[in-house]
């Protein structure tokens, strides 16, 4: 009687024919998997509540006439979106977000990063200096603005006597329209221009001191150094300040309701002629003031939008890969 032999699949050279796992290798291996996800889940669950639900809710509501004091809605399609793009306050929020944005984020970051630069030298008190940069942050962003807001007083406020003393008429700050985003954007650039420094100060930290020295020994001077050495590996880190700055500066919303309330005239208008309103602050009068949620939900959506091309043009711009018509390669380095 010949012997029944087996027939094993082939392998290749070399390798061990692969065991079947035993139940206990098994449940080893689910155990580590299912302990993965779990470290894992909460986060995922604390996003589809708070992040996820809202931002479709939000795109639900968009589409329907809603109401703030009643309780039924019913089916609009896109006209709350084409109310707004036909709306004379929403074309001027829209650009003093986008003035705004540009006057207190451009000068934030340079005022940041020579900061930091000056902070990152050798000198007596240091680590003093550096917990003062981070004092502004840490203020209550309703004390800073009436701070501001009294600061820029037309009849008694700081600046315009300071002004005054170079010959200077007084300047009407929270009625002009040029005047009052400035004033609204000196907040923001002292709330966020220390805590943007202590940033640079971390990454300029990080860049080995031999790229400084190889330097130096080829004669370059301390600007050729901050300019071709400090900057080049800075790029990650303003590339992520841009990003954030910029998001800011679309939401912006308690900076121009609270210099309102600290010139005297507290509401969600950004001044008697919407001259500083912001999309954050038409949206919250449109869902608070005017009880319009739909309308209100158009915006959110319309500023969603803007953030995600803001962001997406201001990384491809820092990190170089995108250049700005009739700019060089040598040019965009400069």
């Amino acid at each position: 009687m010949a012997a029944s032999t087996s027939v094993e699949p082939p392998t290749a050279a070399g390798l061990r024919p692969r065991q079947a796992l035993t139940l206990r290798q098994r449940l080893s291996r689910a155990d580590r998997t299912i302990t993965a996800y779990g470290f894992i889940a909460p986060f995922f669950v604390v996003f589809i509540a708070f992040g996820l639900y809202p931002l479709l809710d939000t795109a639900w509501v968009s589409l329907r006439h809603e109401e703030l004091t009643s309780s039924g809605s019913s089916w609009a399609g896109f006209d709350n979106f084409s109310y707004l793009f036909g709306n004379e306050y929403f074309r001027k929020a829209l650009w003093h977000t986008v003035t705004i944005g540009l006057l207190s984020t451009v000068p934030q970051l340079l005022m940041a990063l020579g900061l930091a630069h000056l902070l990152n030298q050798r000198m007596r008190g240091r680590t003093f200096f550096r917990v003062l940069m981070l004092m502004p942050y840490a203020t209550s962003v309703a004390a800073a603005a009436l701070v501001f807001a009294q600061l820029f007083g037309t009849d008694h406020g700081l600046i315009n006597w300071v002004i005054g003393l170079v010959g200077i008429d007084p300047i009407a700050w929270e009625p002009g329209s040029w005047t009052s985003q400035v004033a609204v954007s000196s907040i923001v650039v002292w709330r966020w221009t220390g805590y943007n420094a202590l940033i640079y100060l971390a990454a300029m930290q990080a860049v080995p001191g031999e790229l400084f020295e190889a330097a130096a020994m080829d004669g370059a001077s301390k600007w050729q150094q901050f300019r071709n050495v400090t900057l080049p590996s800075l790029r990650p880190t303003i590339v992520f300040t841009v990003v954030v700055s910029s998001i800011g500066a679309t939401q912006l919303f308690g900076e121009p309701l609270l210099f309102s309330a600290g010139a005297g005239n507290a509401n969600a208008f950004g001044g008697s002629s919407h001259q500083y309103q912001t999309l954050g602050l038409l949206m919250y009068q449109q869902a608070f003031t005017d009880g319009s949620l739909g309308r209100a939900a158009a915006t959110a959506w319309t500023m969603f939008v803007i953030i995600v091309i803001v962001t997406v043009v201001n990384s491809l711009l820092v990190s170089g890969k995108l250049r700005l018509p009739g700019r060089s390669r040598k040019g965009a380095r400069a």
